[in-house]
C-alpha cells in the first residue's frame, strides 16, 4: 500500500489547474515512475495527487505552421522514441531516450515527468538542451516558458510553482533544422542504471568546418548543463585531427563534477573528456561530415 492521503483525478487541463489552485499542495502524477518510489520510500510532500495520466491534451507530438516540435510531456518515452517526427528531425532525443530504465519503465514513464524530478541524470535533459528546448508553464492565473537550461535549479528542484502544470515542451524549428545530434550514456551497468555521465552533441556543418557545436551533459554539475567554453572552442573550426581534442579540453572548464559513492569527481572528468570526444565525432559522421582518427 501507498501511504496516499488525497487522491484526485482530471481529463483536462482546466480541470487540473482549477484543482491544484484549490489546493496548490496537490502533486501531479501521470506515469508514477518516480512519484510512486518516493512514496514508497516514505518521503513527504508526494502523499496528495492529482492524477493526469488520462488528460489527452498533455499527450502527442506533432510539428505546428512554424516548424517547431511540440512534444505532450504525458507522452510515454516509448512513444516518443517511436514517432516519426522525433525519428526524422530529433532521433537524438530517442537515442537518449532508449536508455532510460527498461521496457516497463519506458512504457509507463512520460518526457515531462523525467524533466519535473529535476534530478541531474535525466537522460531527456542534455538531448533537449542541444536543441534549445522550452518549457510552457500553466497555472490558474497565467502562462509563462522556459528554457530547459533555466529550468533546473538544483538536485531535484526545477522551477514549477505550486499549482504550476508542465503542459508543452517545444523545440524551435531554427534549433533542430540542419542539426545532427549524438547522445552517450556512461552507467556502470549496460541496462537500467541511472547516468554516471550523460553526453549530447549536436552539430552543423559548413563545407570542411563546424559551423556549429552544442554540447550538454548531465551528472557533470548539481544541474543538467550547456559547455559554452567547449562550444566556442570549437565552432568555425576545421574537421581535422585537432577539434575533438580542443573540446575535449576546453569541456573540463565547462563542467563541475562531484565525489560520490557511484565515481570519484577525477574519474567523472576523464570519462566526461572522452564523452565529449565521442559524442562529437558521431554527430559529425551522422551530419555526413568525418573527423580524422575517429574512433568508436
Amino acid at each position: 500500500m501507498f501511504p496516499i492521503s488525497d487522491y484526485k483525478k482530471a481529463t483536462t487541463i482546466e480541470e487540473a489547474l482549477a484543482l491544484m489552485a484549490e489546493d496548490p499542495g496537490l502533486r501531479p502524477i501521470a506515469g508514477g515512475t518516480d512519484i510512486l518510489i518516493k512514496l514508497h520510500k516514505g518521503k513527504p510532500g508526494y502523499d496528495r495527487l492529482v492524477d493526469i495520466h488520462d488528460v489527452a491534451a498533455l499527450s502527442g507530438i506533432r510539428l505546428n505552421d512554424s516548424g517547431d516540435i511540440v512534444i505532450g510531456p504525458g507522452t510515454v518515452f516509448n512513444q516518443v522514441i517511436a514517432n516519426e517526427l522525433i525519428q526524422t528531425h530529433l532521433p537524438v532525443l530517442a537515442t537518449a531516450l532508449a536508455t532510460i530504465g527498461g521496457p516497463q519503465v519506458r512504457n509507463m514513464g512520460t518526457i515531462g515527468g523525467n524533466l519535473c524530478n529535476g534530478v541531474p541524470s535525466a537522460d531527456s535533459a542534455p538531448a533537449l538542451l542541444v536543441f534549445n528546448a522550452t518549457v510552457t508553464l500553466r497555472s490558474h492565473t497565467g502562462v509563462r516558458q522556459l528554457l530547459v537550461a533555466d529550468f533546473f535549479k538544483g538536485p531535484g528542484e526545477v522551477d514549477l510553482a505550486p499549482g504550476e502544470l508542465l503542459t508543452a515542451i517545444t523545440i524551435p524549428a531554427a534549433d533542430h533544422r540542419d542539426h545532427f545530434g549524438h547522445y552517450i550514456k556512461y552507467a556502470m551497468r549496460d541496462a537500467m542504471d541511472i547516468a554516471t555521465i550523460g553526453c549530447a552533441a549536436a552539430v552543423a556543418i559548413e563545407g570542411d568546418r563546424l559551423g556549429d557545436l552544442r554540447l550538454a551533459f548531465g551528472v557533470a554539475a548539481p544541474v543538467p548543463i550547456r559547455c559554452p567554453a567547449a562550444e566556442a572552442a570549437a565552432k568555425g573550426r576545421p574537421l581535422d585531427g585537432e577539434l575533438a581534442e580542443r573540446v575535449a579540453a576546453a569541456v573540463l572548464s565547462d563542467v563541475r563534477p562531484r565525489d560520490s559513492w557511484r565515481a570519484a569527481k577525477d574519474f567523472r572528468l576523464q570519462i566526461i573528456g572522452e564523452l565529449a570526444r565521442r559524442a562529437l565525432r558521431h554527430a559529425v559522421m551522422n551530419a555526413g561530415g568525418r573527423l580524422p582518427c575517429d574512433r568508436p
